[in-house]
């Protein structure tokens, strides 16, 4: 047997040797805190704790594979297949599936992706005669979100005053009927939504004495990885499953908690001490990641707030270099510069592309910055864009293999009874859903039998429902005599789908063919895998069919796709889907009020602390250079408006932070320079920071010299009228200016032949 001690430091050995009883772990960043319930696991079943015994919840789908395959590497592959690990959702599906029919779903239950979801609040929107703009299908499927999360359901929130007063303030008042009917619709489908998948686990529980009792006592141990990020439904399921043993053991950091606009309580993790009075906690303050002076900075970022349970990160790193600042006259410059410094770093250093990033707060902030490294032809990859299991050519195959397994899923049959084209068209399938709903059955009962429930459609389009109908039967009773690959590849054939992509000979026909040829991929991959279990004796079910396939990839999302592409790219994210990961070379970019804090924050102190660990977040993720910047004046609905800088920049200790940072050489922007590098020098002695001071060197009129035209002033073309120098770039008789009109937008304009007069 292994020592796996000798991979962990003190602090996170005595963690993971204390097995009973509850305990919490605080872990900083980069401190190894998923090494910590890593290694716990891999103790327990070492010291002879039966893996079915050992229930672990994570909150994706990569973290637990990973977890799984180290545990695989610690203790063999046969205790750690059988440990009860996965995400919150994947693993309450799987207690669905066994205990569902309790509250009248079957095992083969649908589970609707938020897409799914929305698409049938749209459709219920339609059908109930309400307006799209008022009801918007985002709004209301975050105000059933909410209450499902808060364990309340359509009835309770029909009945609460409260509630029905603020849709009424709003201008919604129909929302809780439209929660109603969305549940029925679910229920009819035979399919649960994600917050479902949470909602009826914690209702199993709470209603069947008889399966909260077999739960408890299966799982002796419970292990919760970012448990800060918890909500409450999980909170309340987590403290039923571990009431019998108590061996329960939490692992977080709570300065980290920045998904409060998902429902998670950071209460959960301050309170766990009230919750468990008998709670040991184990701190791990020593940070593997980042330098020294990246560390300090964090911690003065994050000692600013108030809730937190206090710790001192700290590490044996090198001081490093001192966090860089930029600050460019607008937010396009920014961009410019951020690039600029990339490519310096890359050039001088030999670093691939790989070895940064950018994080900002929102996703719309991308833009400058894909267009300053494309300038570059510096290879970039934007992350949170269209998951490959989003994309509507994969939907429409996986639309298919859902109905096959569960022929009543509504939105999977709206989905394809129509694609490839058969003839069954929109007016149609709109008599389908009234003829449904007037009977109280679902719409593959109508379908399948049209006449028996009077369905208003002519004789040709009731003959090609006959033709469907078929088909999807003919694929269900095939469902466990053939292997998932061979079914899929089936389906993929016979719906017609193959066919209709293939002659699509466009770029963008071809590139969907070649998705679906992926897809088919990754189900050969997984066909291959399980026989693999099998052969092997360490898998105790059959998975291999397509019904096995779907309820693995039901619950990925967009951090668990596949990377198949080149991995060497500059990576763009949002903060908040930068968690966990960890770069080199990281830009925090738009560090300016209003914006990070967002303006959304700044209403109550608990919002502005969840943006201060958001920001604390950022910080470390960076390994051996931080680079923080801001702009002057950023494009707000088309207009060039002043910015103001982060109050969260005052908080690094000026000792910590590098000045001046170059913006790109030669390119006057009419900031005070402090030497011929052209950097500036920002101050923090006050509120802000010191704006750019406005520069004159030119005199009013027409013909003024091109060198004197600077960023920032305000000019006038004879043609165009009025505008502002948003920036320039080039030099000599190739230099350019970029100018914002007031009349006719955003124009580059060649500064030799330009003619523009100098107005401040």
């Amino acid at each position: 047997m292994k020592n796996i001690f000798q991979d962990l430091n003190k602090e996170q050995r005595v963690a993971v040797e204390h097995t009973d009883g509850p305990s919490m772990v605080i872990a900083g960043a980069g401190s190894g805190k998923t090494r910590v319930l890593t290694y716990k696991v891999a103790h327990l079943l070492n010291q002879g704790v039966d893996p079915f015994n050992i229930l672990a919840l994570t909150f994706t789908n990569k973290a637990a594979r990973e977890m799984k395959e180290r545990i695989i590497q610690l203790v063999g592959t046969g205790d750690a297949r059988n440990v009860w690990m996965g995400t919150f959702h994947s693993i309450f599906a799987r207690i669905l599936r066994i205990e569902g029919h309790r509250l009248g779903y079957g095992s083969n239950f649908s589970i609707y992706d938020t897409e799914d979801s929305k698409r049938l609040i749209n459709n219920i929107i339609k059908e109930q005669n309400l307006d799209k703009k008022v009801y918007a299908p985002n709004y209301v499927l975050g105000r059933i979100s909410g209450a499902k999360i808060n364990l309340m359901d359509d009835k309770q929130y029909n009945e609460n005053f409260e509630i029905i007063q603020a849709d009424k303030m709003a201008g919604k008042p129909r929302i809780g009927e439209i929660y109603t009917i969305y549940n029925k619709r679910l229920q009819s489908a035979d399919a649960m939504d994600f917050d479902d998948l949470l909602f009826n686990t914690y209702i199993l529980l709470e209603n069947f004495p008889d399966v909260l009792h077999k739960y408890q006592h299966k799982f002796h141990y419970v292990l919760v990885d970012e448990y800060q990020d918890t909500n409450h439904v999980q909170y309340m399921i987590i403290r039923k499953l571990a009431a019998a043993n108590e061996n329960i053991c939490v692992v977080g950091d709570d300065a980290q908690s920045i998904y409060g606009f998902r429902g998670a309580n950071i209460q959960n993790i301050l309170s766990f001490q009230r919750d468990y009075p008998d709670t040991i906690v184990f701190k791990l303050e020593q940070n593997y990641r980042s330098t020294k002076t990246i560390v300090s900075a964090a911690n003065g970022i994050i000692v600013n707030n108030k809730e937190q349970i206090f710790k001192e990160i700290w590490t044996n790193n090198d001081a490093g270099n001192k966090i860089g600042l930029l600050r460019a006259p607008t937010d396009s410059e920014e961009g410019n510069m951020v690039a600029g410094s990339i490519f310096e770093h890359m050039m001088n250093n030999q670093l691939p592309y790989s070895a940064f990033a950018i994080l900002y707060r929102t996703n719309a902030q991308s833009r400058a910055f894909e267009e300053a490294l494309r300038r570059r032809n510096i290879k970039y990859r934007i992350y949170g864009g269209l998951s490959f299991y989003k994309r509507k050519e994969i939907k429409d195959l996986l639309a298919y293999f859902r109905l096959a397994i569960n022929n009543r899923d509504e939105e999977s049959l709206q989905r394809v009874i129509n694609y490839p084209a058969r003839g069954i068209g929109k007016t149609s399938m709109e008599n389908v859903v009234i003829a449904a709903n007037a009977a109280g059955v679902s719409l593959w009962e109508v379908v399948s039998d049209p006449k028996k429930y009077s369905l208003q459609v002519h004789g040709g389009i009731i003959s090609r429902m006959g033709s469907f109908t078929t088909m999807i039967k003919s694929f269900s009773a095939q469902l466990k005599s053939r292997d998932a690959y061979d079914l899929a590849k089936h389906i993929a054939s016979s719906s017609g789908i193959l066919k209709d992509l293939y002659e699509d000979k466009t770029p963008e026909g071809v590139s969907r063919y070649e998705n679906i040829e992926e897809l088919l991929n990754a189900v050969k991959d997984f066909t291959d895998q399980s026989i693999a279990d099998q052969e092997s004796g360490e898998v105790q079910e059959d998975l291999k069919t397509l019904d096995g396939f779907m309820a693995d990839i039901a619950l990925l999302t967009d951090a668990d796709d596949k990377d198949k592409e080149d991995t060497n790219h500059v990576s763009l994210m949002t903060i908040h889907a930068a968690k966990g990961l960890e770069f080199p070379y990281v830009f925090v970019v738009g560090l300016e009020e209003n914006l990070f804090p967002s303006m959304m924050s700044l209403n109550s102190r608990e919002d502005l602390e969840e943006e201060r660990r958001l920001f604390y977040v950022a910080v470390t993720r960076a390994m051996k250079q931080l680079t923080l910047s801001y702009a002057d004046n950023r494009y707000k609905w088309g207009l060039l408006s002043p910015s103001e800088a982060s109050r969260f920049l005052e908080e690094i200790n000026e000792n910590f932070l590098e000045r001046p940072m170059h913006s790109r050489p030669k390119v006057n922007t009419g900031l005070k320079s402090t030497g011929s590098s052209g950097g500036f020098t920002p101050s923090f002695g006050k509120r802000t920071l010191k704006k750019i001071n406005k520069t004159e060197l030119s005199q009013p009129g027409y013909d003024t010299r091109e060198d004197d035209i600077q960023t920032g002033m305000e000019v006038e073309h004879q043609r165009f009228g009025k505008g502002k120098v948003v920036s320039i770039e080039g030099y000599g008789g190739n230099r350019k200016a970029t100018v914002f009109f007031q009349k006719v937008g955003q124009k580059q304009l060649l500064l030799k032949f330009a003619r523009l007069k100098v107005l401040k």
